[in-house]
């Protein structure tokens, strides 16, 4: 099945820093950074991104981290259970702001 997503794309990531390589190179350098050994461990750092990436929805996201998680170690049902973390931050979330809906009904049934 065709899809807007092509996996071979991840491969060509690297790509996108050819049209603007100073700038391509600044976000490495933070992205290198943010995910080097600090107060969190790498593969606890791994964890958050691809719990993150499921919650914004990236599968290149997802995949990268998938094979990333998987050679540190870290098993399928750990990597479940960090969907299982994302999805109930994104629906509380989604509940949380249905408040302003409710606010909203609230000053027009006034």
């Amino acid at each position: 099945m065709k899809t807007y997503y092509n996996p071979e794309d991840l491969e060509q990531f690297g790509n996108m820093g050819e049209d603007a390589p100073a700038l391509w190179d600044k976000f490495m350098a933070y992205y290198g950074g943010v995910f080097e050994e600090g107060a969190l461990t790498a593969k606890e750092k791994a964890l958050i991104a691809f719990a993150v990436a499921h919650a914004v929805q990236c599968p290149y996201c997802i995949d990268s981290y998938t094979q990333t998680l998987l050679q540190m170690g870290v098993n399928r049902e750990q990597m479940i259970e960090a969907v299982h973390a994302a999805a109930a931050i994104r629906g509380g979330a989604t509940l949380a702001h249905g408040m302003q809906a409710k606010n909203v009904v609230k000053q027009l049934e006034l």
